[in-house]
């Protein structure tokens, strides 16, 4: 169906206000963040700063998703709950990251808050077959549906949460997932969609400004947890409802860094005799840093396959799934050079320093 350039428009509008609202309250919350003593210290390997920095910065960017959804986007049940167990994140989020919290307790809470997102309609009720030879297209979860849709929140809410480690890395992939299932929604005809991606996406990138290296302010777990809830209600919302290969696909190309990063996380820390819960200094980009490369070579590198796998879920969504695996392929060839043209240009830059 064709874009409509009234649609256009108000996804720009919902962007550049949720852009101007994290710009500006950005600077409030850091002292605010400093008033109530939410700071990170570096007392780890895992740190990768060398000096205290305010985090709970995901509060800024909340602001700026609520306000820009609250004048743009139409209030439905769905809607609600979400906005409501979003809050419920936000408020966790805020005395994680000043008080240190429990993982249980805030496993605990992170559950009620999918299910206030849930009973609201916000549900899987069912999902393609990823056996493109099964007899059966689609698999109704039918009673599975509810447990089903909660643990996909509270893994996409964690999974975003996990790779918040350098900065401005969760907080630029979540700019790009919400960017890309904003082209997506855009392409299916799905302008609630559209609007609540572009107030993401511009939240983030309000934010971004303030959390590049070297950072000001952290996110911090208000807005890690945050972004992973958001993206996971609304691709429930976009994506899961149709009944076709991308209903499956897509969303796990939209999160695959993070869906990547925790599954092997989970692996390698039960492998290890460790709890799956159990923090540690293996993640993917500790992993770049140790190999040699510098914080933003090492988000640079991780920008660059976020945006192949969102312009290949793009590409799946619009073109069909064999059009989709020949351009991941071509994709992740020609990032690969031109990650390897960018991070040597870096590397000659920082030697002339």
């Amino acid at each position: 169906m064709p874009i409509q350039f009234q649609v256009i428009g108000m996804v720009a509008a919902a962007l550049l206000a949720a852009a101007l609202i994290a710009l500006v309250t950005t600077p409030v919350v850091r002292s605010l963040a400093f008033k109530m003593r939410a700071v990170d210290v570096p007392k780890d390997n895992r740190r990768m700063h060398s000096h205290p920095i305010p985090r709970m910065g995901g509060l800024a960017i909340f602001l700026g998703f609520l306000f820009s959804v609250l004048i743009f986007v139409p209030l439905t049940d769905e809607l609600r709950g979400m906005l409501l167990g979003a809050v419920v994140i936000v408020v966790l989020g805020v005395l994680d990251d000043i008080y240190a919290l429990p993982a249980m307790p805030k496993f605990l809470v992170q559950i009620g808050a999918a299910l206030i997102a849930v009973l609201q309609g916000n549900v899987i009720t069912h999902l393609s077959n990823p056996n493109l030879f099964s007899a059966s297209p689609i698999w109704n979860l039918g009673v599975l549906s509810i447990p089903f849709s909660v643990l996909w929140i509270v893994a996409i809410t964690n999974a975003v949460n996990l790779i918040d480690g350098l900065d401005g890395l969760a907080c630029g992939v979540s700019a790009i997932s919400s960017m890309t299932l904003l082209v997506i929604a855009l392409t299916v005809s799905e302008p609630q969609v559209a609007l609540l991606m572009a107030a993401l996406a511009g939240a983030c990138l309000g934010f971004l400004p303030y959390n590049l290296n070297p950072a000001k302010i952290f996110m911090g777990d208000t807005g890690s947890t945050f972004l992973g809830y958001v993206l996971a209600v609304v691709s429930i919302q976009g994506l899961f409802k149709y009944a076709t290969i991308i209903s499956f696909a897509v969303p796990f190309l939209l999160m695959g860094l993070p869906i990547f990063d925790t599954c092997f996380a989970i692996l390698r820390r039960v492998s290890h005799g460790q709890s799956p819960m159990a923090p540690d200094r293996g993640h993917i980009h500790h992993r770049l840093i140790d190999m040699g490369l510098s914080q933003k070579q090492a988000v640079a590198v991780l920008y660059v396959i976020s945006a192949i796998l969102g312009l290949s879920a793009v590409v799946l969504t619009t073109s069909g799934v064999t059009k989709a695996m020949l351009f991941l392929a071509s994709l992740c060839v020609a990032g690969g050079v031109a990650a390897m043209l960018f991070l040597n240009r870096i590397k000659e830059e920082d030697s002339k320093k």
